[in-house]
């Protein structure tokens, strides 16, 4: 155990890979990355992260299916999710909120928000717990 937060990145664009990949890395973060949703359910399955960032768009199988397979299985539930996305209008927001994601934050990505999003999920949980 490292004692750092894992978070798992799932994201198939590699510009915005690379940018959030190294806000975390920068901030202490262990980051483990899948570029589609069948990947991250494969990665949930090997190496539990403490937090999930969610790309919505991705090829074989999109976010919004990856999270609701997450959120319905017992032992992910409590995983923060959080959606990376463009549409951030407040009815996408709540869209988002009720189809299992516990948050977002929006493209482009900003390394504040993205910092200060990952604080709020996190409140409270230890390193792998």
């Amino acid at each position: 155990m490292t004692g750092k937060i894992k978070v798992l990145l799932v994201e198939d664009n590699y510009m915005n890979k690379v940018l959030v990949r190294e806000i975390l890395t920068i901030n202490k973060y262990e980051v483990i990355e899948a570029r589609n949703g069948i990947e991250a359910l494969g990665v949930l399955a090997r190496d539990r992260p403490d937090l999930i960032l969610m790309d919505m768009h991705l090829p074989e199988m999109d976010g919004i299916t990856a999270t609701r397979i997450i959120k319905s299985n017992e032992a992910y539930r409590d995983i923060p999710v959080l959606a990376i996305t463009a549409a951030v209008s407040k009815s996408d927001e709540e869209e988002l909120l009720g189809k299992g994601f516990d948050g977002f934050i929006s493209k482009p990505v900003e390394f504040k928000d993205l910092l200060e999003s990952i604080s709020t999920a996190l409140r409270g949980k230890k390193p792998g717990a």
